[in-house]
């Protein structure tokens, strides 16, 4: 993959890139979970950490899944294991930046802002932060090879039942 000079190529992000993207925000954001290990490859990485672990170079995560049965086996235990108030996210997805390119991958970066919403209304920002993606073609789909989403804070809340 060659690393992309933003001053000097005017390359976009490619259509595939975000539909992906996108795809997965209405996925978590539709209760539809037994649709997300789908968006991944096998193996894959999904990764839930803060900005100060990433910036001190620590591999302590708050959720690691390397492979879609690990993403499967946490859609199973929302479903039947977890005890949570049932809760909504809604994402916002913005500043989508290629950061690499290759032959039919990507690596990408934005920003993202979650809102969490209880069963009575009660809405809050629950996570802001950035998203790190390496998104490659399988079979003429596009797919998270890696999805590490960087929490701006370290103040995790314990309802962090569902996908970021």
């Amino acid at each position: 993959m060659a690393a992309i000079d933003l001053a000097r190529d005017n390359i976009h992000v490619p259509a595939e890139v975000t539909a992906l993207m996108a795809e997965y925000a209405h996925v978590i954001d539709g209760g539809r979970y037994e649709e997300w290990p789908d968006l991944f490859t096998d193996p894959c990485l999904y990764r839930i950490t803060t900005r100060d672990n990433m910036e001190r170079g620590l591999p302590l995560s708050i959720i690691l899944c390397d492979s879609r049965g690990m993403l499967q086996d946490r859609v199973v235990s929302v479903r039947t294991a977890n005890v949570f108030i049932p809760h909504r996210y809604r994402h916002m997805v913005s500043c989508i930046q290629l950061i690499e390119s290759g032959a039919d991958e990507w690596k990408v970066r934005a920003n993202y802002l979650v809102t969490r919403t209880m069963p009575d209304g009660a809405l809050c920002v629950f996570s802001t932060g950035e998203y790190r993606d390496h998104v490659v073609m399988v079979d003429g789909v596009a797919k998270f090879r890696e999805r590490v989403v960087v929490c701006d804070h370290s103040m995790i809340n314990n309802l962090i039942a569902l996908p970021l």
